[in-house]
């Protein structure tokens, strides 16, 4: 079955790549999307704000049960009727009931996500009833059979002329696809509608407990004519958008609307209590608080701050799988990242497996959540179920758990592995061409070739020369720093020693396990995290420095995660992670060098080196570190120019762009040799083995005369 299902994706995938035309479009909507959503938070403190909520998030978490209580009696006290729907079952039911009880023939629907996650409108066709959608977004995808590709923007993916003959279609003339031509359309086909219709249901951004009243959010007037004009107005709310009082929703509405689309406030934000007069008698409130693995996601000890969310679709707006695929593919019926997590919880672990891969662990999401939901972290632990269910296949299982646990045997391998290469390398050290099923890896970009002597082979014949020493590091090579770039280890100990830093390589050292964990063996990253806790503290260093940032995550954040249930090793952990470093940062807030007394060697026209830099996505959205390599190059003389989307991901996420999803990979890095070849620079800098191989990969497939380096390299060269 998930064999299958995975077939059925990748086919998915592939015709979404394809399509050339909305892959422009997410893109340009993506870039607009940054740009409005920086003015919007210009005289805001965007951090402040995203703590608050969270904070009062997680209290409502806490408190949940007392909160739900004081809603329903508040609102009931008001007039209103209220029903617990422990699943999409019983909210359906209990609707179509309802619509049954007051011979309902027509209902009336303002935009509601939580509709589309129990298919409210398929029970109603069922029972019956019509139902109309009256959000222009929501009209448009119900006309076109199909569901919604973004939780804010539904129809994002249709293009005005596929409106225009879905509205043709409607009306019964050629209409043509002039944007105000088509919503005056929709305006007149739908006004009729409000007033034909004996209900209307629509959802919630707020339900504030102390005093039963809801809140939408809204940049159309239909809303308000949905909740108005019928006699019976059903309002459908996820238990997760309960908050306290009104001040926590406003605090919401203060970023809702520029998170989701880069305005300062939407068109319209209604409060409605209680019953209120419609014509000759009070109109009927019916509130339907739907559960749906809501309560199973809130007991998740790793998975609850996904309930924090307050949908407003900017983790797929930064998504680059997203820009990518679209939200048909990279989705269910929420989309992006908090969307595989809702999806696992709410409609079942299989339908969000394949989500699951397709993420590539870049944090864009993380970085821009108006509620600081770690949304890579969340997705890593489900990897991790979903791997315990239907297993990671024979060959990772081998490599991971018979290979890399066991160092002295990994390393072995991978020395054979240099010099079994050399057919396909010809004694260069990269790769163009690979032979039979391998090929398909070399098609979009060269491939390094692993080095004829590690690193940790070269490191002891280094002589060091230290004037006056000031600290004493130990080098956690990681295995492409060790095995494929061994050059930035000793890149790092030319620039270090010239500092008075001496330098040295733990011999027993592993992969950092990052594969792993992120394949969701975490039993296996738990063991190489064991061995590395101990072999770097072994000698006692005075800090621990790394040239990748995929390895200062694993050293910083994720060992002190994974061994927290192990008090022998979990205080080690912590103390590692408080030394550990990546080069940059050591060199500009620990050393704080003067790296202008280096001499920068000229570009080839005489004139300083145009570097261009890539920010690697563990580095900066991860260890927070980005302006610290771009100050070391620009006060070593080089000239720095800033490329376009500098810190979109390259595509590379490891075994992703192998094994995982190539193919999404591919595109993303084309996006990013396009940003690099109009940035007009000589040289591409960046911290992270990984980006080089990606993005030099794809920039000598490409016959680019633009060279890749990693800023360790760049400094280096000065001393030359």
């Amino acid at each position: 079955m998930s064999k299958t299902r995975t077939q059925q994706y990748k086919q998915d995938v592939n015709e979404a790549l394809n399509t050339s035309r909305l892959n422009d479009a997410l893109h340009r909507f993506g870039d607009a999307y940054l740009e409005a959503r920086q003015r919007a938070f210009a005289e805001l403190d965007f951090e402040q704000l995203r703590t608050d909520i969270a904070e009062m998030k997680d209290r409502v978490l806490t408190s949940r049960a007392s909160l739900r209580e004081q809603f329903i009696r508040e609102a009931r006290a008001a007039g209103a009727t209220v029903f617990l729907a422990a699943d999409a079952e019983e909210a359906n039911r209990y609707i179509t009931d309802l619509a049954k009880a007051n011979c309902v023939r027509k209902v009336v629907k303002s935009k509601s996500m939580v509709s589309e996650e129990i298919h409210l409108n398929k029970a109603l066709e069922n029972a019956g009833v019509q139902a109309v959608e009256t959000d222009l977004g929501e009209w448009i995808i119900q006309l076109a059979n199909q569901r919604p590709s973004h939780m804010v923007m539904p129809a994002i993916h249709m293009f005005r002329d596929q409106v225009a003959e879905l509205f043709s279609a409607e009306t019964g003339k050629t209409e043509s696809d002039d944007i105000k031509h088509l919503v005056d359309v929709a305006r007149r086909q739908l006004r009729r509608e409000y007033l034909d219709a004996d209900m209307g249901i629509s959802g919630a951004n707020f339900a504030i407990a102390d005093s039963g009243t809801f809140g939408l959010v809204t940049n159309e007037g239909n809303a308000r004519l949905v909740t108005t004009l019928p006699k019976i107005h059903v309002a459908l709310i996820g238990m997760e958008k309960l908050v306290p009082t009104m001040d926590d929703a406003l605090k919401i509405i203060q970023v809702l609307p520029r998170n989701a689309t880069g305005q300062a406030i939407t068109s319209y934000v209604t409060w409605i209590r209680g019953a209120v007069p419609c014509g000759d008698v009070n109109k009927e409130l019916h509130i339907v608080l739907l559960d749906n693995g809501r309560e199973k996601l809130a007991e998740s000890k790793t998975c609850k701050d996904a309930l924090r969310c307050v949908r407003c679709g900017a983790c797929a707006n930064v998504c680059p799988v997203y820009q990518s695929v679209g939200g048909h593919v990279f989705g269910h019926t929420y989309i992006g990242a908090i969307g595989i997590i809702l999806t696992a919880f709410y409609d079942g672990l299989d339908k969000a497996a394949e989500l699951v891969k397709a993420c590539i662990g870049c944090r864009a999401c993380v970085s821009v959540c108006p509620s600081k939901i770690d949304l890579e972290e969340i997705i890593l632990q489900l990897r991790q179920q979903v791997q315990e269910e239907e297993g990671m296949g024979l060959g990772k299982s081998l490599l991971f758990r018979k290979v890399m646990r066991n160092r002295r045997l990994f390393h072995a391998l991978l020395r054979s592995g240099a010099k079994l290469q050399k057919p396909v390398t010809g004694g260069s050290r990269t790769i163009r061409h690979l032979p039979l099923f391998f090929s398909s890896l070399t098609e979009w970009r060269s491939l390094p070739a692993l080095a004829p002597e590690p690193l940790r082979d070269l490191m002891p014949k280094q002589q060091q020369k230290i004037g006056r020493q000031r600290y004493r590091v130990a080098l956690f090579g990681g295995c492409s720093s060790d095995f494929i770039y061994p050059e930035l280890g000793l890149d790092l100990l030319k620039v270090l020693n010239h500092f008075g830093v001496e330098v040295y390589f733990p011999e027993k050292q592993n992969c950092c396990g990052i594969p792993a964990l992120y394949s969701g063996d975490r039993e296996t990253a738990q063991e190489m995290a064991r061995q590395n806790v101990a072999a770097l503290l072994e000698d006692q260093p005075d800090y621990v420095l790394t040239t990748c940032p995929t390895c200062t995550m694993s050293l910083q954040r994720d060992s002190v995660e994974l061994l927290a249930g192990e008090p022998q090793f979990h205080a080690q952990a912590q103390q590692l992670a408080s030394i550990t470093y990546d080069v940059s940062r050591f060199l500009h807030d620990v050393l704080q060098v003067d790296i202008s007394q280096l001499k920068t060697l000229p570009g080839d026209d005489g004139d300083p080196l145009k570097v261009t830099y890539h920010d690697s996505c563990h580095l900066k959205r991860g260890a927070g570190v980005w302006q610290q390599p771009r100050q070391l190059l620009q006060n070593s003389g080089h000239e720095v120019v800033e490329m376009s989307h500098a810190d979109r991901c390259c595509g590379f996420g490891g075994s992703y762009s192998f094994t995982g999803h190539p193919d999404i990979a591919n595109a993303i890095l084309a996006d990013k040799l396009n940003d690099i070849k109009h940035s007009g620079v000589q040289c591409v800098a960046m911290d992270c083995p990984g980006c080089m191989m990606q993005i030099g990969g794809g920039l000598d497939h490409a016959g680019s005369p633009v060279r890749t380096a990693h800023t360790i390299t760049l400094l280096a060269e000065t001393l030359e």
